[in-house]
């Protein structure tokens, strides 16, 4: 192994301006461990960071921060809200919706609590559940925001040309919309384009989003797949190759490693299976649809990435869920096992070519 080589892009350092902040934030915390008002930042700031770095021991140190609301059924909305990221970040699906309902009824006006719950509804594949949240929400919020809501639901049910339409006059009316809710719509307008066949959009969406400047693993993730169906890995290892700690990312950097016959392959196969049988261990499956295509693209074991595609679907039904599970039905010759995602394509309206086409060979 190469001495130089880079195995694992490392936490904050003292240097970064976050970390200032984050020790702010914590001494706040300790100076007040039962004001929420000094706990709730810090466990906000965590959350962000985990979502940015894709590195769930951050989720670990929010939970630690709302220690004193653990099972507080009677606490303030936004340690609510917060309590119910969490959650929902670990899967807990249902104590999420319970945390978030909560909130609602101490806060009727708390739009973050109505937009999470529309995400969670999407995720389970419960649209008219979403749509009532997305109604919900639009009058408490700007427009932008109310239109996301309403288009990311729509594209999903059948109507992305027009929902595609809707969300990018609604972004071209919010010139001073902030980054990380810009950052949000461009990723959602570049999977629109994917969508419709205009690779040309997605790409000018996706690098849009980027030039924001701001970290965000899923946005990552969604470009390098971009990358991966254009057959550009070498572009995918210059995007990654700094964020191994995200196992969403580093199963992407290895995928284009592979493609491209780079040592470097073998490495970071074996880091993920490391990775996910830890996981296994701990009783965390936080990324059995990356764990199914780490082992039906990296391993080459269809059997067991259906096992783990059809797992996953059983809790997570948003479309990269549905096409890992199709992919691994055929890959493993049973089409059986792809009968939830055929039904969930039949109800929903979902508008993809590649994925109709592998459902069609299915059938």
């Amino acid at each position: 192994m190469d001495d130089a080589e880079v195995l694992e892009r490392l936490p904050l350092r003292p240097r970064d301006p976050a970390w200032g902040q984050l020790r702010s934030l914590r001494a706040a915390s300790l100076a007040a461990p039962a004001d929420p008002g000094a706990a709730a930042p810090l466990a906000r700031r965590y959350f962000e960071l985990a979502l940015a770095e894709g590195d769930p021991r951050y989720v670990g140190y929010a939970q630690a921060a709302l220690t004193p609301w653990t099972a507080d059924s009677h606490a303030p909305a936004e340690i609510l809200v917060l309590r119910a990221l969490l959650r929902q970040y670990r899967h807990d699906f249902e104590g999420a919706l319970a945390d978030l309902a909560q909130a609602v009824q101490v806060d009727p006006q708390n739009e973050e609590a109505r937009a999470w719950r529309a995400a969670i509804f999407m995720v389970r594949a419960d649209y008219p559940a979403a749509r009532r949240e997305c109604d919900a929400l639009a009058p408490l919020t700007d427009e932008l925001r109310a239109a996301g809501c309403h288009a990311y639901l729509d594209a999903t049910t059948g109507a992305a040309r027009s929902a595609y339409a809707t969300l990018r006059s609604a972004l071209e009316r919010a010139p001073q919309s902030g980054p990380a809710q810009r950052l949000w719509i461009l990723t959602r307008l570049a999977e629109m384009s994917v969508r419709l066949g205009d690779a040309p959009g997605a790409e000018r969406h996706f690098k849009s989003a980027l030039a924001l400047g701001r970290n965000d693993n899923f946005l990552l993730a969604a470009y390098a797949d971009f990358l991966l169906e254009q057959r550009r890995p070498r572009e995918v290892v210059a995007l990654l190759k700094d964020w191994v700690r995200s196992d969403t990312l580093l199963l992407r950097l290895a995928l284009a490693e592979r493609a491209l016959g780079l040592p470097e392959a073998a490495l970071h196969t074996r880091v993920l299976g490391e990775r996910f049988a830890a996981e296994a261990l701990r009783g965390e499956r936080l990324h059995l649809a990356e764990e199914a295509r780490y082992l039906l693209e990296l391993r080459g074991d269809p059997v067991a990435a259906l096992a783990a595609a059809a797992e996953n679907w059983k809790s997570q039904r948003e479309p990269r869920d549905a096409l890992v599970l199709l992919q691994a039905a055929q890959a493993a010759g049973d089409p059986a096992a792809a009968a939830p995602v055929l039904d969930w394509l039949r109800r929903s309206g979902f508008e993809d070519p590649h994925m109709k086409n592998l459902a069609a060979s299915l059938r």
